[in-house]
């Protein structure tokens, strides 16, 4: 909304100062300052009404040192991330941006089957929530509106580069390389391969001559099953004080990186990357998302006096994958989001090799103490700070690698 308003006091009147709001670093500084502030400040706010509404989290049974001591703290904590992200993003990005609406039905639609599973939780003292079976088909029914936009709306596109073969054309144009025009297209990058485009339509080649036209039947479920997974990973990690939250901002500042140098034209030529126009505004988006969870940690680092809840990690894994897969970097996102990938992994293996042993000697066996892996962890003893602290390490790491795929062929 500032945006357009000073884009008109600009115009007009040439207003002092008004100018700035047309550089995105300006507006995505903005919109993280203003995140933190509303995180910060308001956050407290929001925990005391928690706090008053008794919105508590319940005592579990799991044998964990200091579990019970967590019994009443507040949860649907993530309303503060949601707030805290979506108020600057109205205030500072373009909001016709097609990739923004994107980003803020997303945030919205997850937001609510968080809370929806929450509520079941808390007021009708369910533990089990909201049936799996509603969370999946929430899933799907926001993977199936951020797939169908992403290949059907006209202002997703990308930038093919153009080879030049001569050095009269390099002489004629000044530049190594130069871009086409826009076109629609379902490619994506792949990491560590030189030639790292890869194109979704490819896998239809056998429909015929036109098999481009049917690509959406593969890009829509994957982008169903990114969502799908990652938002029940960061789901998963939301188990201990500060990990869930600390982990996803490492991961979206990453992404945010990625947004601004994808689409920015003299970057995207230098890294010899994608360029696609318009993703660049994603940056602000990402700023305040990332405001928003640091803000979180101020009162969700140990001892926690606030939880998450499904509120916020469906949420936050929803607008992660979302991300990744805007800005055409989803197969990173198994290095990206390691520690995700990790927990889910932990669970599948232990339900997996219980069941299977169960059946085979008649008693169930398990790979790890406690599934998801952060509360193995705390049955052999471990502090859980110093869990965090760890997979926080980890998470750099998997970052660093991550950017580092830009030149690393």
């Amino acid at each position: 909304m500032l945006y357009y308003l000073f884009e008109f006091l600009e115009n007009e009147y040439d207003f002092p100062g008004a100018g700035l709001f047309q550089f995105l670093t300006f507006r995505a500084a903005a919109a993280v300052l203003l995140s933190l502030l509303i995180s910060t400040i308001f956050g407290k706010r929001i925990i005391n009404y928690l706090r008053s509404q008794q919105i508590g989290e319940s005592v579990r049974e799991l044998g964990l040192q200091g579990q019970t001591q967590k019994a009443g703290t507040p949860t649907m904590g993530g309303i503060i991330i949601i707030l805290s992200t979506l108020i600057p993003v109205l205030l500072f990005s373009k909001l016709d941006n097609i990739y923004i609406i994107i980003l803020i039905v997303t945030t919205l639609w997850m937001g609510v089957i968080g809370f929806v599973d929450d509520y079941i939780k808390i007021f009708k003292r369910d533990k089990e929530g909201l049936k799996g079976r509603f969370k999946i088909l929430g899933q799907i029914g926001i993977g199936i509106i951020v797939g169908a936009t992403l290949y059907f709306h006209p202002q997703v596109t990308v930038k093919e580069e153009l080879k030049l073969t001569n050095a009269t054309e390099v002489v004629s144009t000044g530049t190594k390389t130069e871009y086409g025009e826009e076109e629609k297209s379902t490619k994506t990058t792949i990491p560590f391969v030189k030639n790292n485009e890869f194109d979704y339509a490819m896998l239809v080649q056998w429909l015929g001559d036109n098999y481009k036209s049917y690509a959406w039947l593969i890009f829509i479920p994957v982008v169903i099953f990114i969502i799908t997974a990652v938002s029940n990973g960061a789901n998963l990690t939301d188990g201990i004080d500060g990990l869930a939250a600390g982990t996803s901002a490492i991961i979206v500042i990453t992404l945010g990186i990625f947004a601004w140098v994808s689409g920015n034209i003299i970057f995207s030529d230098y890294l010899n990357i994608m360029y696609i126009p318009r993703v660049g505004e994603i940056t602000v988006f990402i700023a305040a998302f990332a405001g928003g969870l640091v803000g979180f940690l101020w009162y969700n680092a140990f001892p926690a006096q606030v939880f998450m809840g499904d509120t916020g990690s469906l949420t936050i894994g929803g607008i992660i994958a979302v991300i990744a897969i805007a800005i055409r970097k989803e197969w990173l996102i198994p290095i990206m989001c390691g520690i995700f990938l990790a927990e889910n992994l932990s669970v599948v293996l232990q339900v997996s090799y219980f069941k299977y042993t169960k059946k085979k000697f008649g008693e169930g066996r398990r790979v790890f103490l406690m599934a998801p892996l952060h509360h193995h962890y705390q049955k052999k003893g471990y502090h859980e700070s110093k869990i965090v602290t760890r997979f926080w390490i980890v998470g750099i790491l998997l970052a660093i690698i991550t950017i580092v795929t830009l030149k690393l062929r």
